[in-house]
């Protein structure tokens, strides 16, 4: 064979297959989900169960980068889904405006805000929000670094703090409930999106304290001890579990957690049935993650509300602690 027909024959080749790698790649749709690393887990879940049903006709990638990052991407039009642990912003939603983007706002269960200790601190038996505000509230920094300032019974012994990074909604939610007002905290911690590095900072110092999604405790619980909470004084601390959240004692810490769909993005047939296949199964799935799934209503009232594509947010553009998901999804929804 001449070496002109050969490298032709090679061309052909090399073409065809680029071709048959682009078509694959073509016939393959992608579902693209960001945000919290606190609503990573029962999206992972489902995106897996999802993929799996789809026979790999669809893929589904979910990235972690904060709810504050991933309302970023969403309001750029990058992603398909946000995942948030705490509502849209008014900020965010000017940007969302801005860009054209409309979203379906929709709670898919509910996480119990968890503070951690290393498993050898014994003292620290339980803490009250009181205490939480007066170590993480703005004035604190660089005054509050011993665990006797907090506590007179506690030890002369410094306190090390893990905690949410500024673009979480871990962050925006924790500050809100426990200083009264969102993302206002002292600075000089040790902070993170991802909630691994939270686990792995207070593991390893027995003078350490952090706070994050539930899930990430109990696969942690080995290494970690959740610590009780005292809401109010005269109140019994409460520990935070799957029962506590769900009849109402686990308090100022219990929170909805949500996924935010793109309007336009939900015509897409495989944006469309992985969310109606996240609300009809999500109960299950959200469960095994070890989060607080919705009552069935709820879920068909979120379903409700998607097939019908109401846009919009539910609370205005601010967090509010305490609130019940029955009263959100009825709610007329702002843009």
């Amino acid at each position: 064979m001449k070496a002109g027909n050969l490298k032709l024959i090679t061309h052909i080749l090399a073409t065809a297959t680029l071709a048959a790698v682009a078509s694959g790649a073509h016939a393959q749709k992608i579902v693209k989900i960001d945000g919290s690393s606190t609503v990573f887990p029962p999206t992972e879940a489902v995106a897996e169960d999802f993929q799996k049903a789809k026979k790999g006709a669809v893929q589904v990638t979910v990235g972690i980068s904060g709810t504050g990052g991933g309302f970023k991407k969403f309001c750029r039009g990058e992603i398909d889904i946000s995942n948030a642990s705490r509502p849209i912003l008014k900020k965010e939603m000017e940007e969302c405006a801005k860009a054209g983007i409309k979203y379906i706002e929709l709670p898919i269960g509910f996480d119990a805000l968890t503070v951690v200790a290393h498993p050898q601190n014994k003292f620290l038996r339980q803490i009250s929000v009181e205490e939480l505000k007066k170590i993480w509230e703005p004035a604190a920094q660089g005054k509050i670094t011993r665990w006797n300032q907090v506590n007179p019974a506690w030890p002369d012994a410094p306190i090390k703090l893990f905690g949410a990074g500024s673009d979480s909604g871990t962050f925006d939610y924790f500050t809100e409930a426990v200083v009264g007002k969102a993302k206002s905290s002292r600075g000089d911690y040790t902070a993170s999106e991802d909630d691994n590095v939270l686990v792995q900072g207070v593991s390893r110092d027995v003078n350490a304290i952090g706070y994050f999604g539930y899930a990430y405790y109990y696969e942690n619980s080995k290494k970690l001890k959740a610590v009780p909470i005292v809401e109010k004084a005269g109140k019994p601390a409460v520990s935070p579990s799957l029962e506590t959240v769900m009849d109402g004692t686990y308090q100022p810490l219990a929170r909805p957690i949500f996924i935010y769909v793109n309007a336009t993005a939900a015509n897409k047939p495989e944006v469309k049935e992985f969310v109606e296949y996240y609300l009809k199964h999500g109960k299950k799935l959200v469960a095994e993650v070890k989060y607080v799934p919705l009552s069935d209503k709820d879920y068909q009232h979120a379903l409700n509300n998607f097939s019908t594509k109401k846009t919009g947010t539910a609370f205005g553009g601010e967090s509010e602690v305490g609130v019940q998901v029955a009263e959100l999804l009825a709610r007329n929804p702002k843009e």
